[in-house]
């Protein structure tokens, strides 16, 4: 009988502690008034299961499992499935012409998408969010030059969760690379004023930016140090550093992480990613059949880099290698970010059933850079 009690009592604690501590859920670029080529360049797998803090206020999140369970690789070469246009500009009052450069992370149930917003006169930011994929057109637009980020020149964003200060960071281009931190990344009218990471451009990059622009920032972090990398339209990818410590403060010690000597072959639009114990890096390129992404890997986040998928015809995304079972929409895949198996500053990714998040031109657009029509689609790895 004393047994029984006992085993009673325990299962209605276990149930309490269950209640209490919760469940895991299933879960511009160009530069100021580019006059460039105006030629820029599904099915869905399931998401990783993430575990949320139960004690914070923010919802605090923690680390996640790749969505296979094993240990992620990175595959010698790429395949890919895209969706149609999934993503377009409002018929609203702001007359946004293109909606570009979408930074995309899943937490929460939802997906949160950050992106360029085009017209005319230039670029500012917009935020949405949706639990479906099949919802993101209907989804409703948060404006960021309404917050403290400002109106003016805002463009080419990249959000993610830094785990030692528990604030999501809002990375952009301001003519500067900039940031704005938040407690709560569903709450656009939370973001910080930004701030700069530099005092001015840093030497190296005067240098050798020749005509082009200085676009682009991604950051990305190891268990010492936080890398900043970026692109001038001129055939070199930047890479400063800070210590994780002193982050975002103390971004110094610029060089040139990998160069081309056609500026086409390494324009802009990187995202490096953690991907087991190597690092990816992508880098969108100009090639005759539009925007394409060559690939890199290395065992460290300061190189050297080596070839992994990097031409034209064997890219790591673009024309050749992207299937389109809805009917092809655009000859261009541009500037985006996959949605990592993690939301913090590691950047972690498996590489197995990637899905990318880029941007698409419908073929023969032409007119004003700053008017061409945009739209957001989705990418699911196919060859794994």
């Amino acid at each position: 009988m004393k047994t029984a009690v006992a085993l009673a009592f325990l299962a209605t604690l276990v149930s309490q502690i269950s209640v209490v501590l919760g469940v895991p859920e299933w879960y511009q670029c160009d530069g100021i008034n580019y006059t460039g080529s105006k030629s820029k360049s599904s099915t869905l797998v399931k998401v990783s299961s993430s575990t949320q803090s139960p004690t914070s206020s923010t919802n605090t999140p923690t680390s996640t499992t790749t969505s296979s369970g094993t240990t992620a690789t990175l595959p010698s070469s790429f395949r890919w499935s895209s969706s149609g246009a999934l993503v377009s500009p409002k018929n609203d009052s702001r007359n946004i012409k293109g909606i570009k450069d979408p930074s995309i992370v899943y937490y929460g149930g939802k997906y949160h998408v950050f992106a360029s917003t085009a017209v005319a006169s230039g670029y500012n930011l917009v935020y949405f969010s949706f639990s479906d994929f099949s919802q993101a057109n209907s989804a409703t637009f948060y404006y960021l030059d309404q917050t403290p980020i400002g109106s003016g020149y805002r463009a080419a964003p990249q959000v993610f969760f830094f785990a030692p200060q528990n604030k999501w960071y809002l990375v952009y281009q301001n003519g500067n690379a900039a940031y704005s931190t938040n407690s709560d990344i569903s709450n656009p009218s939370g973001w910080t004023a930004g701030k700069n990471f530099y005092s001015g451009t840093p030497s190296i990059i005067t240098q050798n930016i020749g005509n082009g622009y200085w676009v682009d920032m991604w950051v990305i972090c190891d268990s010492a140090n936080c890398y900043l990398f970026s692109s001038d339209d001129n055939g070199h990818l930047y890479r400063s550093q800070t210590t994780l410590a002193n982050f975002p403060n103390g971004m110094g010690n610029t060089v040139i992480a990998l160069s081309a000597p056609n500026k086409n072959d390494l324009f802009e639009a990187s995202n490096v990613y953690k991907v087991g114990n190597q690092y990816l890096l992508i880098v969108e390129c100009i090639g005759s059949n539009g925007r394409y992404f060559r690939s890199w890997k290395s065992s460290s986040l300061t190189g050297s880099w080596t070839t992994l998928a990097a031409t034209e015809s064997t890219p790591f995304a673009g024309k050749n290698n992207v299937d389109f079972p809805g009917g092809r929409w655009t000859n261009d895949i541009s500037h985006g970010e996959a949605i990592r198996d993690q939301v913090d500053q590691t950047m972690s990714l498996n590489g197995c059933g990637m899905r990318y998040l880029y941007q698409g031109l419908a073929p023969g657009s032409s007119g004003d850079y700053n008017s061409l029509p945009w739209r957001l689609g989705l990418l699911t790895q196919t060859n794994c």
